[in-house]
């Protein structure tokens, strides 16, 4: 990310405050603010434009007090400003640094599936009108409140991935569903029969 990227976003962002809020927009549609810079990326821009935000801060930050340490012992012989203006830059960037590694390992290590957008969806598969399971089933995390699923069911009778994803559309915060439905047969003689118990 240069430089020239960053001053333009936020130069964009000044003149437009509402584009900070971009990512709030209907991921499935890709809708987005023509001319926007922001847009410009897909959905790992929210990461990138706070770390690019949170380093132009930081290194402002820390000049700012360099330049009250130096004030500091050249005014007033605080010579101990320099130190101390040393460690509260530290833990500033620190503190930062935290909360983006933070963010950022929840989306590299799926930590999403946490969420309580994974038991809707499970409610969901369990209220449809025909019996199916879930084979597999990921939620990630596209923007603020924001989250795209992909969903595999394993149903023993016919059903359209398109009812399961009608289905689900009633949950806002869902903005790009996949689903794969497979079915499983049962045998004819299978059916008929009770299942053995040991």
């Amino acid at each position: 990310m240069t430089p020239a990227y960053v001053a333009r976003c936020c130069a964009y962002t000044r003149k437009n405050p509402a584009a900070l809020r971009v990512f709030e927009t209907d991921a499935a549609s890709h809708v987005f603010d023509e001319g926007n810079p922001l847009a410009e990326r897909n959905t790992r821009w929210v990461v990138l434009l706070t770390a690019s935000i949170l380093h132009v801060l930081a290194d402002a930050a820390t000049s700012l007090f360099a330049i009250v340490a130096l004030f500091g012992g050249k005014l007033w012989g605080a010579v101990w400003l320099d130190p101390v203006m040393g460690l509260v830059g530290a833990a500033l960037v620190s503190i930062w640094a935290y909360g983006l590694l933070r963010d950022t390992s929840r989306v590299l290590i799926d930590a999403e599936m946490d969420r309580p957008v994974v038991a809707e969806v499970r409610e969901v598969v369990a209220k449809l009108p025909v019996a199916a399971e879930i084979a597999d089933l990921h939620v990630w995390r596209v923007g603020r409140d924001k989250y795209a699923c992909i969903l595999s069911l394993v149903a023993t009778e016919h059903v359209e991935p398109e009812a399961v994803r009608q289905a689900l559309s009633v949950h806002e915060e869902l903005v790009h569903i996949t689903v794969e439905i497979n079915h499983h047969r049962l045998a004819p003689d299978a059916a008929a029969r009770p299942e053995a118990r040991p």
